[in-house]
């Protein structure tokens, strides 16, 4: 997937004035928010089984090697193969020979935003293979071109008009507006590529050392057909995702499914264990997994290392304000939100996304809701802090700071500027004690009203107090 990471700001405002847009993520704060509080209250000890998620994640993290070890021997003891790719370049061509080797002419795919960070449709179209995203969300992309807006529901910037027009013209029938025809429609159109498909394709959300399994959680059927039809299946993930024991995991999907959905558990829970074997009638001939770095590892031994915990659950993008009003795409890249706002740029370096550790109010909505206390807020300063210190912010906003800084250290001479800045914004706000035009701040008041100061610090106020 191109990244436009660098652009956040203008897209931005490109999406703001976007009327179908924000209609369309008005679905997260009727469906997604209020589902995940409602399912969270089901548990009896919330916070207790999120530090038992957070340990879970850091004890898989603190002996990532041993786990991924284990996980291969477990793996492969049950006819599976492993395959270890260092960069995104190398998941594509490891797919790819493994496609010309099997013959493979057409390959399905479940849901896998590992295989959005490596472009794996496009080398494999390259390669003569087509691809079938199986997905309803992840199809209407593919049909329209688009990139995927959310990790858990793609599809979730498009109206149901949109959806209408763009099926009426791809698949050249009756335009239709109910939801049931809709999705029988996209039904009729993706079985016969499940049966035709040569190789089926899967991300994982979390691999299991102890039993050298894939886990699936699914809530449409295609990701259970893409791995049983097709004679070869290829599971794509990152290191990160390995848990210990099938007992861990049991903790995890008390929170994954709540914390994405506001499900109790979602429809399809599926693990993938070895190939099929000769009594069986489904289940893949081949079975192949790909375990990514892709930067990982520099991740894990950074200040940021925390956000390998994420567990993909998406709950931090729901409740957070900035994407609430613009939605995915205008992150420019794989993974947005606050996790993403770590993420693409510990990914792609800090230069290419410069925008992205400053889109966010820290007003730690996304620390609260995360279910492995991944400290969402904490992380996104500690890349403005990279930022600065690396020299990557403007000059004008680098002179400020250390004005700042150096105005801090000195008491009286801070009291001083403090009282003149409050008594010229009083000046300012006029008789309506309103800022139109706020001085050196033109994004907070290019679009709203900033109400004056009192013409006195909060320091002068409070010690006029009896």
């Amino acid at each position: 997937m191109h990244a436009t990471s660098m652009h956040f700001k203008s897209r931005a405002a490109e999406k703001l004035a976007d009327g179908d847009l924000r209609a369309a993520l008005d679905g997260l704060k009727r469906r997604f928010v209020p589902a995940r509080a409602a399912a969270i209250a089901e548990l009896d000890d919330f916070e207790a089984v999120r530090e038992a998620a957070a340990e879970i994640r850091d004890r898989a993290l603190e002996h990532l090697d041993f786990f991924l070890e284990a996980f291969e021997r477990n793996c492969t003891a049950r006819g599976a193969v492993v395959h270890w790719a260092e960069t995104w370049a190398d998941v594509n061509a490891i797919v790819v020979a493994i496609a010309r080797d099997n013959g493979v002419r057409k390959a399905v795919k479940s849901k896998s935003m590992v295989s959005e960070e490596c472009a794996l449709n496009a080398a494999l179209e390259a390669a003569g293979i087509a691809v079938v995203e199986t997905d309803l969300g992840e199809y209407i992309l593919q049909l329209g071109h688009e990139p995927p807006s959310h990790i858990i529901a793609p599809v979730i910037h498009k109206t149901r008009d949109q959806v209408s027009d763009l099926f009426a013209a791809k698949h050249a029938s009756p335009r239709k507006t109910d939801i049931g025809e809709l999705t029988r429609e996209a039904r009729e159109r993706l079985r016969p590529h499940f049966l035709s498909a040569d190789m089926g394709i899967t991300g994982a959300n979390f691999i299991v050392a102890e039993t050298g399994s894939t886990l699936i959680v699914t809530n449409e059927g295609n990701g259970r057909m893409a791995t049983t039809l097709p004679r070869v299946h290829v599971a794509i993930t990152g290191i990160e995702k390995v848990v210990p024991t099938l007992e861990d995991v049991a903790t995890l999907l008390r929170l994954l499914p709540r914390s994405a959905t506001g499900q109790s558990i979602s429809n399809y829970v599926s693990l993938t264990t070895g190939i099929r074997d000769a009594a069986e009638l489904d289940g893949p001939e081949q079975f192949h997994v790909v375990l990514l770095d892709g930067g990982r590892s520099r991740i894990l031994a950074s200040e940021v290392r925390a956000i390998l915990r994420c567990i993909r659950c998406g709950a931090c993008m729901n409740h957070c304000p900035v994407y609430q009003s613009v939605g995915g795409h205008a992150y420019g890249w794989v993974y947005p939100g606050p996790m993403g706002s770590v993420l693409t740029p510990s990914y792609l370096g800090l230069e290419n996304a410069l925008d992205l550790p400053h889109a966010a109010t820290l007003c730690n909505q996304c620390g609260v809701v995360c279910p492995v206390k991944i400290p969402l807020p904490g992380l996104l300063r500690k890349l403005r802090e990279q930022q600065y210190e690396r020299g990557l912010r403007p000059w004008h906003e680098r002179m400020a700071l250390a004005g700042w800084a150096r105005l801090a250290a000195h008491p009286r001479l801070y009291a001083l500027a403090t009282s003149l800045a409050a008594k010229l914004l009083c000046w300012l706000g006029g008789h309506e004690r309103r800022i139109a035009r706020l001085p050196f701040g033109r994004g907070w008041s290019g679009g709203r009203d900033m109400p004056a100061p009192a013409g006195k610090t909060f320091r002068a106020l409070y010690g006029k107090q009896d």
